[in-house]
């Protein structure tokens, strides 16, 4: 079947059953947000801390060895994580403990074997993470993440991830030398900005796009500073637990959540249509 133009020229019909170009997923491919989300996300984080400092100081293969290692080993989850059709707790998880890692290696040795100053990284790694939200726009008209339902959006969202795990390093680094606050009073006042950006959003109508990504970046020196106390030894103000019983600890409780969350499913969001893969506004 054609359709006639006014110069006879014959086009094909557009079949409104054809597959998208683009591969999606009838789910969601990241959990709901929801206070699992953020507890498991503050929990991740504070593992990457420790075990950065485990694996460096312990592992023998020098920092650049060990960034190499956990590179690969992130590389291997995240081809099973785009590979899996829908949201699957302990793969994304996963995925995410290890870019906690890796961001961590990527500040530290910018900072310790090129000398870097964390000035400069800081402002790297957040023109970096501008320029994935200003792609991810342009490209997606969205920047929600509850729409990555497309290789394409999830690429940009790990991406941003990524950026995000690195910014918050080297930023977190730069303000606990600056300011030189301690562990508990620094994990204090982030989680007093972080409420006060929840109060905004709900009390304020701040846009739940910007306030979701605003908040991952400062759960990461939450975590890296909840970390460093309960893991630091108590002449340098933290509780003296050490590296391997916190990270083992705190490995613990994330297993016990996402086995939790595999069972209820409480972090899957389903898509109700396949009309929803059309471009959605930003902050939607």
């Amino acid at each position: 079947m054609t359709y006639e133009t006014p110069g006879n020229v014959a086009l094909p019909a557009v079949d409104a059953t054809a597959t998208p170009k683009r591969p999606w997923s009838r789910y969601n491919k990241v959990p709901e947000v929801t206070v699992y989300f953020w507890i498991i996300k503050i929990l991740c984080t504070t593992v990457g801390e420790t075990a950065a400092d485990l694996l460096n100081s312990n592992a023998g293969l020098g920092l650049t060895g060990v960034s190499v290692l956990m590179s690969a080993l992130l590389a291997v989850v995240l081809v099973v994580q785009f590979r899996t059709p829908a949201n699957r707790p302990g793969i994304y998880w996963l995925a995410v403990t290890l870019i906690s890692v890796v961001g961590t290696l990527i500040s530290d040795n910018l900072t310790d074997n090129m000398g870097v100053p964390l000035e400069t990284s800081t402002a790297v790694f957040a023109l970096i993470l501008a320029i994935v939200f200003l792609v991810w726009n342009r490209r997606e008209r969205t920047l929600s993440i509850h729409h990555i339902d497309t290789t394409g959006r999830e690429a940009f969202y790990w991406l941003a991830v990524l950026s995000t795990f690195a910014l918050g390093t080297a930023g977190g680094d730069l303000a606990s030398e600056r300011i030189s606050l301690g562990y508990w009073l620094s994990a204090t006042l982030l989680s007093m900005v972080i409420a006060a950006i929840a109060i905004a959003y709900f009390a304020l109508d701040l846009d739940a796009v910007w306030s979701f990504w605003i908040v991952y970046i400062l759960t990461r020196p939450l975590g890296a500073s909840i970390g460093d106390y309960l893991s630091q030894p108590t002449g340098d103000g933290g509780l003296g637990f050490g590296t391997v019983v916190t990270s083992v600890l705190f490995l613990a409780v994330i297993l016990g959540l996402v086995v939790y969350l595999s069972v209820t499913r409480k972090n899957v969001i389903e898509r109700k249509s396949a009309s929803r893969h059309a471009a959605q506004p930003a902050g939607q």
